[in-house]
């Protein structure tokens, strides 16, 4: 399977490149951008979480924490004095980083249901649900933080399934079909409870409406047909 490096450089490139479109059509602002893009790289880690050891799993729940303790802040921030800021972000931190790290770490094995297409879909809606309905974040914008979750752990994914392929032998590894897996009949009732759990996040998201009339605007894509080359070139 891809390393490390591999995971984080194309998870960050592919989320980078889709946030610079959808910020250059005005789709989102330029903090939402960073969001999407951060949101991108982290789900180009996230398939990796249940390998106990791996520098991926310390990586991304470094981020995920560290984004989870910041958002917590930011959402309350008018409303708590700074010793409560302080003491709620060290909560939020330690909670994700210490107290469901060690329950990933003896509840997952290495390329079991956490490394499939379902799972992955169920992290990206909880997390536009999350956005939506806790830290109050328009729908359109929830969705992109989703979206852009999903292909950052799509990207993971392919990379994985691209080299369990030998080009030279013009073989396949065992490792093939391990990668992007919708489903395994060893771990069918594990399945089962997660495409119930995909199911209900899919009835309780946000309403998808808006999000498909904004990217469907043709507005939309006039502004970035404008903005592809430089002004100078268009004149």
């Amino acid at each position: 399977m891809a390393n490390f490096r591999t995971h984080l450089t194309g998870g960050f490139a592919v989320s980078g490149v889709l946030g610079l479109v959808t910020y250059k059509a005005g789709l989102v602002n330029a903090d939402q951008f960073l969001m999407c893009v951060l949101a991108g790289t982290v789900g180009g880690l996230l398939p990796d979480i249940d390998s106990d050891n791996s520098t991926p799993i310390k990586m991304a729940f470094d981020l995920i924490s560290l984004t989870s303790a910041f958002a917590l802040i930011i959402h309350w921030r008018s409303e708590l004095s700074l010793l409560s800021m302080i003491l709620l972000w060290l909560a939020g931190y330690g909670f994700v980083r210490y107290a469901i790290f060690a329950v990933f770490t003896r509840l997952t094995v290495h390329r079991g249901i956490i490394h499939s297409v379902p799972y992955m879909l169920v992290l990206a809606l909880a997390l536009t649900s999350f956005n939506y309905y806790v830290l109050q974040t328009p729908s359109i914008v929830s969705w992109f933080y989703g979206i852009f979750l999903f292909i950052g752990a799509m990207v993971h994914l392919g990379l994985d399934e691209l080299y369990s392929v030998d080009l030279l032998n013009q073989r396949l590894k065992r490792s093939s079909g391990t990668a992007m897996k919708f489903y395994k009949h060893t771990q069918r009732f594990y399945y089962l409870g997660l495409y119930t759990i995909l199911l209900m996040l899919v009835f309780v998201s946000p309403p998808f409406e808006p999000f498909l009339r904004k990217v469907s605007d043709p507005i939309t894509w006039w502004l970035l047909k404008d903005a592809i080359l430089p002004e100078v070139l268009t004149r």
